[in-house]
């Protein structure tokens, strides 16, 4: 039976490979080489040891392979293993072949009839695989998987996969845990799955938790920008100022910059949840873009605080400090900047 290509996940593709099941075909594609690159090598590694790989394991290259050997490769039977695992890198630089449109259309007759001992591994960066012969093949034959890698946006889709690949560990890990790698990581998925690994291996009751991020990731969990949008948003002047002096003693871990761009991320959000009909949790959440409870709750925060005028004005701030933090206009040291941005916002 075909799988369908929107039901596959990182998450559920990777389970069922360190489970030991595999699809005779795999095709990775797309912007985010981190999880082809990451899926490639977890089925190398669950379907062969070290010892099979010598004979079991095929490498190809897309600006050197033809697709007629890698076929035969695939053709092959193991030698000493249950899986011969032939894996095609960079498929996106196949050169075409005189007389065809397309050299990975040539996989259409093979993904039809595959061997079931081989495990094929096509891996397409850059977008799309461009083959209609080839994925309607691996659909009518239900012979492969097409795993789709979109590059992960800022908000609620990095969020999800913080909490998904938690899970996936076996892990709890709560919304400010999740909003503070978000925030302090970012879109950087090799470093979040590496941090959440060693979060996950050192947690001894399965819950990520902020105190834990804090004494393993460097992110202080009383004194980092998370805590500055609170103390902004409640309008707390004596726990904001406290955190910008501990930036400016910290200036390695807290340069301005981020900080600002931070700033006015929360600040635009907050913008956004003040125009909202719902201004429940629920209601912000979906408006914004985040499946974080506990930043919408900021948010909404903030708009108690501040009303629309004042949150544009913020804005306008912000925009100014980071101009000047950056050299343009202004020679202001910048945690200075940073205290001046801090009394502007309050006073807004």
């Amino acid at each position: 039976m075909a799988v369908k290509r929107e039901t596959v996940t990182f998450t559920s593709l990777s389970k069922e490979i360190k489970g030991g099941k595999f699809r005779n075909i795999y095709v990775l594609q797309g912007e985010e080489p981190y999880f082809i690159d990451r899926l490639q090598e977890l089925i190398i590694n669950s379907a062969l040891t070290e010892d099979q790989r010598d004979f079991n394991l095929s490498l190809y290259y897309g600006n050197t392979a033809n697709v007629r050997e890698v076929i035969s490769a695939c053709q092959q039977y193991p030698a000493f293993s249950q899986h011969k695992v032939v894996v095609v890198r960079e498929a996106q630089l196949i050169a075409k072949q005189p007389g065809h449109k397309n050299d990975l259309d040539l996989f259409e007759s093979y993904a039809l009839k595959p061997l079931p001992s081989t495990i094929l591994v096509i891996c397409h960066k850059g977008g799309a695989l461009k083959s209609k012969p080839l994925t309607d093949a691996l659909k009518s034959a239900g012979s492969g998987v097409v795993f789709s890698s979109n590059k992960v946006r800022e908000g609620r889709d990095l969020e999800t996969m913080i909490v998904s690949y938690a899970s996936s560990l076996g892990c709890n890990i709560d919304s400010k845990a999740t909003s503070m790698l978000a925030d302090h990581i970012g879109t950087d998925i090799s470093r979040q799955f590496s941090e959440l690994d060693k979060l996950a291996i050192l947690s001894e009751d399965h819950n990520i938790t902020p105190l834990l991020i804090e004494r393993n990731v460097g992110i202080s969990k009383d004194f980092n920008t998370f805590e500055l949008e609170d103390a902004l948003a409640r309008r707390n002047a004596l726990k904001a100022l406290r955190i910008a002096d501990y930036f400016e003693r910290n200036p390695k871990n807290n340069p301005i910059q981020p900080v600002v761009a931070m700033l006015a991320s929360f600040f635009s959000s907050a913008l956004i949840a003040s125009t909202a009909h719902d201004k429940s949790p629920e209601g912000v959440m979906a408006l914004v873009g985040t499946s974080s409870v506990w930043r919408a709750r900021k948010f909404i925060d903030a708009t108690r605080m501040y009303n629309t005028r004042s949150l544009i004005n913020i804005i306008s701030y912000l925009r100014e400090c980071d101009t000047r933090s950056k050299g343009i206009g202004s020679r202001q040291d910048q945690y200075a900047l940073l205290k001046e941005l801090i009394y502007k916002i309050l006073h807004a």
